[in-house]
């Protein structure tokens, strides 16, 4: 009696290419792992694509940054004139007891329009600080959306493997519970012959219960990974296809991983920048103690203001210069320049530690990456040896020389084999994803999507020199 066992492992072929390449097939049992893709479906490119685009966090953290470009032309407005114009008018009665006891009264429309003009030509060079505090805090955001960018780019990596994944193990554990059930069915045939004991049978049905069991465990994770699918990239996955590595785009050496971690991760150069701020931040402080040079120039015209005048009205014109010197201001310049200080002193703290956070990350990331090589390669391995056992036992096991719990050990041996598979050439592709990331160069450019990239530069110049008007220059 031959036991067929074409419903063990034939799935398809690979849905993770990761560069290591076999096609080793035995009898009609395929060692490969993830489930066979249609012919045309959304490939991992197209979701990153997706992602980039509709992600909402994405989405929020390019609102902030468009709110912090606004900082600059705040700043810039210290260096132009400040302009303001009044209009007073209203109903004024008026009754004077004269020497001579007589009494003059009066119902007085009076009005006033006037204009005042005030130009600040010096002011301790708070405002060029504060333009440069601005400028830099804006450098600090475009790197901060970058991180972020490249968080919601590796999540976006993560579920469209995920669902690959639990696809695959779907269909491995609804083959197994055909082979179950098929050898349980054979079971009790050979249980009715007396070839069997009531124990075999119940074996193989223990066995079945618990790969339904494993079915639906499997069927409950892929259906949380489609609607983490459909939160991160926007819309439900739909026949994908299959996941590559990022290998051509990795650095060759751990050494070289490290360098680019230090010097480019968004991350170090958002906490750099950040320093920059704190450090000018402390000559904004310092310039509460230097002295103020302002111009003041106004005209007005006035009509009935005053009843005693012999004329209706008055028209005044002036240009007043002032220089005023803080002497004494209850310690809060120099409060505030300490504490400035301080901040400083921890930024440059943040900094370092976010150095070393990427050196150790890049270094974890290059050895994660290699590890699931090696993963890979033995788990296809694992996998080519557990087929070849299954197909001897149901030999011996044909001939009588190996129980049915031999043969239920034996695929028990080989779906969790594939399932190591899976897991590994998911990780593979991963970790490629992650090491990219911990560089600094999980981006639309690198990967080259098929995607506008957002330029966070065009908000910045629309902005910079708009010194009036409330329009809402476009966010994109």
């Amino acid at each position: 009696m031959t036991w067929r066992t074409a419903r063990v492992g034939h799935v398809g072929r690979h849905m993770l290419r990761s560069g290591i390449r076999f096609g080793i097939c035995l009898g009609v049992v395929s060692c490969v792992v993830f489930a066979a893709p249609a012919a045309r479906g959304e490939n991992l490119p197209e979701a990153l694509a997706k992602a980039y685009q509709t992600n909402p966090a994405l989405n929020a953290e390019r609102a902030r940054q468009r709110a912090t470009d606004e900082n600059v032309p705040q700043a810039l407005s210290g260096y132009r004139p400040q302009i303001v114009a009044g209009l007073s008018a209203g109903l004024q009665s008026v009754r004077n007891l004269l020497p001579d006891n007589t009494i003059q009264s009066a119902n007085l429309k009076p009005w006033t329009v006037g204009i005042t003009v005030t130009q600040t030509l010096f002011n301790g060079f708070k405002t060029a600080n504060s333009v440069r505090v601005a400028e830099l805090q804006v450098q600090s955001g475009r790197e901060a959306l970058r991180n972020v960018g490249q968080g919601v780019l590796l999540d976006a990596v993560t579920v469209y493997t995920n669902v690959l994944a639990n696809q695959s193990l779907v269909e491995a554990q609804r083959a197994n519970v055909a082979f179950l059930q098929e050898t349980l069915g054979i079971t009790q045939k050979r249980l009715n012959a007396g070839d069997v004991t009531p124990t075999d049978a119940a074996q193989a049905e223990a066995r079945l219960s618990r790969g339904r069991a494993d079915l639906n465990a499997a069927e409950v994770n892929l259906a949380i990974s489609q609607a983490t699918y459909i939160q991160v990239i926007g819309n439900a996955p739909n026949s994908l296809r299959p996941a590559e590595t990022v290998d051509r785009l990795l650095p060759r050496s751990r050494d070289d991983a490290t360098g680019l971690a230090f010097r480019e991760h968004p991350a170090v150069m958002a906490a750099s920048y950040d320093f920059d701020v704190a450090s000018t931040s402390i000559r904004v402080a310092e310039s509460s103690l230097m002295p103020t040079i302002t111009l003041q120039g106004s005209a007005s015209r006035s009509r009935q203001s005053d009843p005693t005048l012999s004329s209706s009205g008055t028209d005044q014109a002036s240009v007043t210069g002032q220089l005023t010197q803080p002497i004494y201001d209850g310690g809060m310049a120099a409060s505030q320049t300490r504490q400035a200080k301080e901040v400083a002193a921890q930024s440059r703290q943040v900094l370092d530690q976010f150095r070393n956070q990427a050196r150790t990350a890049a270094v974890g990331a290059w050895v994660a990456n290699e590890g699931a090589k090696i993963a890979v390669t033995a788990s296809e391995a694992e996998v080519r040896a557990a087929t070849v056992a299954l197909q001897g036992v149901q030999r011996e096991a044909a001939g009588g020389q190996r129980t049915t719990v031999d043969v239920l050990n034996a695929q028990q041996d080989l779906i969790l084999a594939k399932a190591r598979l899976i897991g590994a050439q998911r990780d593979r592709v991963i970790a490629s994803y992650t090491l990219l990331s911990a560089i600094g160069r999980l981006d639309v450019k690198n990967l080259g999507l098929n995607t506008p990239d957002y330029l966070p530069e065009v908000h910045y110049h629309q902005v910079r020199d708009a010194w009036h008007g409330l329009r809402t220059p476009s966010g994109q």
